[in-house]
């Protein structure tokens, strides 16, 4: 009752502080499925940082055979590569307007020398800056690089590890490509992390295994137990990841829906990953929040536990979006690792989704592939959060006063809007109005910017008030001194005087 009562006050006080302190903060007035979570945790309506600018089905893109089970997409330019799964074939479409995506060709037969010239359930795609076409066909067990006319290059096959059992079936599910040409690969049943190839086809090991989880209880009774009974237990080995993403500097994003919501909320499962060269993870995890989606795993419209993250994009301005199979949602994060939006959800309705499968982004533009519906919605910015990335970048490129305008816009369209207290306050700091910058960050409780506007705010203080402390100095040692030197010679006298009576 007593932390309640807390809280309470603690959240009257913040209101009142904000408005007394900014009165032109105005909350927005319409809202239609996006949401965050503040400070306590608690859900907060936000305006939409996203529209819907259009869904495309199998009509109306025009095509004679209707996608069935579409699995991956790949944006490159203004086309859009897509893995109709369950027909065995590539669809490649334009986007030709901002509201409008026509397919160019459907590809089901490759050219060249090579004895298999069909696809097999074709889950993934990627496209290099030369032109070249990488594929995940996984059920012809391999990795296939075509030229933009999809004639044959050469194949990836199944890694050559003593790790690996020979009886198993190499099944690449999905693929990233860097700059050389490299290919990092998620496969069914192979937890090592991701499979690298070489830009010649040669397998060179393993990349960014995911952490070994366990519980204690398990691991004491595998201690004890027989032979016979640690055969018939589950043995403790790295998660597979679910799926994978390159932004545009080489580090490699990954998502996993394996997690449990014991191991996400304790930490002991991710479920994003950044990764460098060297397979560590460098994601940065400074939010309020950790990063696997919704706070609240309770049951809900048939949909319960975690957010099982299936698919990630990262724009040019660092945001990482992550879309959640579980509840059809779609997730922002800063490069703090600070939630930027949340919007979505499972069902029909334009914005909603049955199954969603991939996420791509075109630019700004957010695309999401339904592999049950067979569709792909493209999302556009909002007028908010088009200021939201404006805010974001202009601090990026040091444009620190421009920045804190677009937070001060932002906070006009929704005044609850934790980031833009942040950024104005980060923008202020920058600008070295420090105590400015504290009055923003207490009104949001970020302790850390907090601190670092404090200190650059005593520092400064200190600096403009040196010689006044240095003469407070100096008077609180030589005031006593001489005061006591007085007092003696004082004494001197009066001694003397005493004796020359």
């Amino acid at each position: 009752m007593k932390n309640k009562l807390i809280k309470i006050g603690a959240m009257v006080a913040s209101a009142v502080i904000m408005a007394t302190s900014i009165p032109t903060v105005a909350t927005a007035a319409e809202s239609n499925y996006s949401y965050i979570y503040d400070y306590w945790g608690d859900v907060q309506e936000m305006p939409d940082a996203y529209n819907v600018c259009r869904v495309f089905t199998s009509i109306d893109l025009g095509l004679d055979k209707l996608l069935k089970n579409p699995s991956g997409m790949y944006v490159h330019d203004n086309m859009i590569y897509i893995c109709d799964t369950g027909n065995d074939r590539i669809v490649i479409c334009e986007r030709t307007d901002a509201d409008s995506i026509e397919v160019v060709k459907t590809v089901e037969r490759i050219k060249g020398d090579v004895d298999t010239k069909t696809f097999s359930g074709p889950t993934d795609i990627a496209v290099s800056d030369d032109g070249n076409i990488f594929i995940a066909d996984k059920g012809n067990a391999r990795i296939l690089k075509v030229d933009s006319d999809f004639k044959y290059i050469l194949e990836f096959g199944k890694p050559d590890d003593t790790a690996i059992s020979a009886d198993l079936v190499f099944q690449p599910n999905k693929i990233v490509i860097d700059t050389a040409e490299r290919v990092y690969c998620i496969a069914n049943n192979i937890n090592r992390g991701l499979c690298k190839y070489e830009a010649d086809g040669t397998f060179s090991g393993f990349v960014g295994a995911t952490k070994v989880t366990y519980d204690f209880q398990q691991y004491l009774i595998k201690k004890f137990a027989s032979q016979e009974q640690l055969a018939q237990m589950e043995s403790f080995v790295p998660t597979e990841y679910d799926n994978i993403y390159m932004d545009k500097e080489g580090f490699i994003y990954t998502v996993t829906d394996a997690g449990t919501e014991e191991d996400l909320k304790s930490g002991d499962a991710d479920a994003v990953r950044k990764l460098n060269l060297l397979g560590s993870d460098i994601l940065v995890r400074n939010g309020e929040w950790p990063i696997y989606g919704d706070l609240y795993m309770g049951g809900g419209g048939g949909f319960a536990g975690p957010s099982l993250f299936t698919d990630v994009t990262v724009l040019d301005n660092d945001i990482y979006v992550c879309l959640d199979k579980n509840r059809g949602r779609c997730f922002g994060y800063d490069d703090q690792g600070n939630m930027v939006f949340i919007f979505g959800g499972n069902g029909n309705m334009d914005g909603y989704f049955r199954q969603p499968a991939a996420l791509e982004h075109m630019g700004n533009d957010l695309i999401v592939l339904d592999s049950l519906d067979c569709s792909i919605t493209l999302f556009t910015p909002t007028e908010f959060g088009s200021l939201v990335y404006t805010a974001m970048e202009k601090f990026d490129e040091g444009e620190y006063e421009a920045s804190g305008e677009a937070w001060e816009t932002v906070m006009k369209l929704d005044g609850n809007y934790t980031l833009a207290y942040i950024g104005i306050g980060r923008s202020l700091l920058r600008q070295k109005q420090y105590e400015e910058a504290m009055d923003y960050f207490d009104l949001k409780y970020d302790a850390d910017n907090y601190s670092k506007a404090f200190q650059q705010y005593r520092k400064k203080w200190v600096e403009k008030n040196i010689a006044i402390i240095v003469i407070v100095i100096l008077a609180v040692f030589l005031i006593p001194l001489g005061i006591g030197k007085i007092r003696s010679i004082k004494r001197e006298i009066d001694k003397e005087e005493f004796f020359n009576r």
